[in-house]
Formats: structure tokens, C-alpha cells, sequence
């Protein structure tokens, strides 16, 4: 499935828009992994913890909003916006896009 954030797929035409598929995925960050993201943040670099979370959580919204459009009929999502947001420790990644069938 192609997954792009571009409005079109160059050489490829829109047959047939599908509707809009969204994805999200809210993880939460385990007490030790905090720890010792606190650690680094405090001595400087970065945070492998933190960023194998939020890949983990990335690919988990951009699998489920495929899903979502193969459900719709797309063989396709273009516009994909990607959202991230902490709450209460939790960390959620939004993937939405416009489902399509492409010829």
C-alpha cells in the first residue's frame, strides 16, 4: 500500500476517494524508562527509551489507518498527517489520511 503525505501519487491517478481513515496508538511509558529518560535529559543527548516508544507507537497508527483504508476499499492514503501528544504519561500518536483507489 502506498502511504504518502503528498495529496497525489505522481504517475499514478485518483480513481475513486474512499473517505478519511485515521490510526492512533496511546502507549504508556513504563516508571524505569522515565528514570532514567529524566537521567539523560539531565546529563544531555538523547533518549533511546523515549524514541523506540514513539516508533513503536508511529508504526502502530500508520498500520492501523492502513487497515483501516484496505477495510474502505483504498488501495492507497494520501495527506497522511501525523500527530503526537502526551497524556497523563501516555504517549498517543494519531496517523490520518484520505483513502483512495488508485488505477
Amino acid at each position: 500500500m502506498i502511504v504518502t503525505t503528498t495529496p497525489s501519487v505522481e504517475g499514478r491517478s485518483i480513481s475513486d476517494y474512499k473517505g478519511i481513515v485515521v490510526g492512533e496508538a496511546i502507549l504508556g511509558a513504563n516508571v524505569i524508562r522515565d528514570l532514567f529518560a529524566g537521567i539523560t535529559d539531565i546529563l544531555g543527548g538523547r533518549s533511546g527509551a523515549y524514541e523506540q516508544e514513539l516508533g513503536r507507537a508511529r508504526a502502530t497508527a500508520l498500520a492501523e489507518m492502513e487497515e483501516n483504508a484496505v477495510a474502505l476499499g483504498g488501495n492507497a492514503v494520501v495527506g497522511v498527517d501525523l500527530d503526537y501528544e502526551v497524556i497523563n504519561n501516555m504517549l498517543m500518536v494519531s496517523a490520518s489520511g484520505t483513502a483512495v483507489r488508485l488505477e
